[in-house]
């Protein structure tokens, strides 16, 4: 087996996303994608109108995580996305919507 075919260790993908991002689906169809590439973490509205999302998983998945980022729901307007990759901490067992207050 060569370095190119063993797993990739899990990462972490802090992001907060900018834009029409609230009031438009954002969190769920979040969810659903998260889901969809086996990532663990949470997404959440914040008072100042992002959405912050921290994702824990492969780095491939992750990077697809961020593409659809950017883009968001049907209904959302993306106008930037800032994110930090971290160590992952395995402190999730699913992806799911937080509340902040």
């Amino acid at each position: 087996m060569t370095p190119k075919d063993l797993p990739s260790s899990p990462q972490r993908l802090h992001a907060i996303v900018h834009g029409m991002v609230q009031g438009v689906n954002f969190r769920a169809y979040t969810m659903r994608e998260a889901h969809r590439l086996g990532l663990t973490g949470w997404v959440r509205n914040v008072p100042d109108g992002t959405v912050e999302t921290v994702a824990e998983g492969p780095r491939e998945a992750l990077e697809s995580f961020l593409q659809f980022l950017s883009i968001g729901s049907p209904s959302a307007s993306v106008t930037k996305v800032t994110s930090t990759w971290e160590q992952a901490t395995g402190e999730f067992d699913d992806f799911r919507v937080r509340y902040f207050w």
